[in-house]
């Protein structure tokens, strides 16, 4: 059906449009496929498919693969993952990358446990290099190194799967860049006949009725962000962050030890296990600054810390720090906020 051995993301599709996380791995995916000097491809699988490679085709992806059919979408676990796990039985690609979404997290597990793949969730980068087994002298090239923090944070993990395919990974929305290859790449559509791939007893959960609640929060596309960590004391010291965040036209976030103690909601909270953001200006109020907070905003233009602890791990990956109490420091820079803007 096509060359083997590709490297394939599976674009996770809702309300006529591709997720943005799968763009971004499309973006990646591009990278490592030229690395490898193999195809990009990509699946999506739903209804209502008509013209969607054409979006799919300007990050890169030289085939798609499209499994339509009313009973796709929305989704539900078995009938995606009886498309994905039959289709790689077919193509045997030697790596799939999927969105650490709700979807991505349900489907991920399924198709590599019947595949007998393994997968490594969460990561925060993906590169290709080699492998020697240490214990049998093999030596292995072009494996996909899946890179996330470990042991609560304490290390960052290289992980490789030298024997079985796909090598499978997923990342979360944010952590890799989208940017589109070219507007005028084209490459193959490829119709798969679902009922190739789909038993018709995987339909057997039918959706009646769906509704899903937005969040009011969008931290994710905010300039600026004032967040705050364990430091802040307690969730009436995290108003102040509230008040200097509405002074600069900010939204609020959290370290994960401030979400955990009450201090403000999850949807706020940024690192590995939060959202990943990339404002102009990021100001860390009270926060230490462990590897899964720093993994989740080391790309913020500018960085200030706002610490009593001249030591913190943040300092080091900021642009200024100012040693001293956030509830004394915070009140002082709104004041003069609000004196030198008028």
């Amino acid at each position: 059906m096509t060359d083997k051995n590709n490297l394939i993301v599976y674009c996770e599709y809702e309300d006529g449009k591709i997720a943005d996380v799968s763009l971004e791995l499309l973006t990646k995916g591009r990278q490592l496929a030229n690395t490898l000097g193999v195809k990009l491809e990509a699946v999506v699988v739903g209804d209502k498919l008509q013209g969607i490679e054409k979006e799919i085709f300007k990050y890169g992806a030289d085939t798609v693969y499209k499994a339509e059919d009313k009973k796709l979408y929305p989704y539900t676990s078995n009938p995606h993952a009886s498309v994905l796990i039959n289709l790689f039985k077919e193509i045997k690609p030697q790596i799939c990358l999927m969105g650490a979404t709700c979807i991505g997290r349900d489907l991920g597990p399924r198709v590599s446990s019947a595949l007998h793949s393994g997968l490594t969730a969460d990561c925060t980068a993906l590169e290709i290099g080699p492998h020697k087994d240490p214990k049998t002298g093999k030596e292995y090239e072009n494996l996909l190194y899946q890179i996330r923090p470990a042991f609560g944070g304490n290390i960052v993990a290289t992980i490789v799967n030298p024997d079985c395919r796909p090598q499978m990974a997923t990342v979360r929305e944010g952590v890799m860049k989208k940017q589109i290859h070219d507007e005028n790449h084209k490459g193959q559509v490829v119709n798969l006949d679902v009922k190739k791939y789909v038993k018709p007893e995987d339909f057997i959960v039918e959706i009646l009725d769906r509704h899903i609640e937005k969040s009011k929060i969008n931290i994710k596309n905010s300039p600026i962000i004032v967040a705050g960590g364990y430091g802040m004391g307690s969730k009436e010291n995290f108003e102040i962050l509230h008040d200097l965040a509405n002074v600069l036209g900010a939204e609020v976030g959290a370290s994960r030890a401030a979400v955990d103690a009450g201090f403000a909601e999850h949807d706020r909270q940024i690192g590995q296990t939060g959202v990943t953001v990339r404002p102009k200006l990021y100001i860390a109020c009270g926060i230490s600054g462990q590897i899964q907070h720093i993994a989740g905003m080391q790309d913020s233009a500018m960085v200030i810390s706002i610490n009593n602890d001249p030591d913190a791990p943040i300092n080091t990956i900021a642009d200024y720090v100012i040693t001293g109490n956030v509830e004394d420091i915070v009140p002082k820079i709104i004041k003069y906020y609000k004196k030198n803007s008028k």
